[in-house]
């Protein structure tokens, strides 16, 4: 527990929540306190959204094979933490410990398949149903926004979330386009 960060990360750095106050993780089948973490607030989601927002012209202009370079990284420290990462998961759900791995390989599949499709992100061009034109989709990014994850699958909806906003600039805009063809 020791070196688990307790604080929200918010613009590159660990700080606690803005009103200071801090929550409890209890061991469900004990009730023994694991730790207290920051228990954050409102303002911090804006605190967090806004920091995105400083950053995503910035990380915009990373090219697709960079972002799923970083995406890739990220699956393999999960992957190298995954016993310890599972363990936390059961202390603090109360999950067997062997759902818990499952989950923690499953939530770093999510990285490594978006690391995959990183280069991918192209958009496409298909004949229209009725046959009379063609339809162009273009992706384009429309920048951060602030994602709420259940609480039985913390880190595989997280990453879920998080894999296809890293590989595609922080998110993404459908336009589609139609003319006769």
């Amino acid at each position: 527990m020791e070196r688990v960060p307790k604080d929200l990360f918010i613009g590159g750095e660990w700080r606690p929540a803005a009103g200071g106050c801090t929550l409890a993780v209890e061991d469900p089948s004990t009730g023994q306190v694991l730790c207290e973490v920051a228990d954050g607030e409102a303002a911090d989601g804006k605190a967090a959204l806004d920091a995105a927002a400083a950053a995503q012209a910035e990380w915009a202009t990373h090219p697709p094979r960079e972002r799923g370079e970083i995406l890739r990284r990220a699956f393999e420290a999960i992957m190298a933490d995954l016993d310890d990462l599972a363990l936390l998961m059961t202390l603090e759900m109360g999950k067997p410990v062997a759902e818990s791995k499952a989950e923690v390989a499953y939530a770093a599949e999510f990285l490594r398949w978006f690391a995959e499709e990183a280069v991918r992100i192209d958009g496409r061009f298909a004949v229209v149903p009725n046959g009379q034109g063609r339809l162009l989709t273009m992706r384009q990014p429309v920048g951060p926004c602030l994602l709420i994850t259940p609480w039985n699958f913390p880190m595989a909806m997280g990453t879920r979330k998080i894999g296809p906003a890293v590989a595609d600039q922080l998110g993404r805009c459908t336009i589609d386009a139609a003319w006769a063809g």
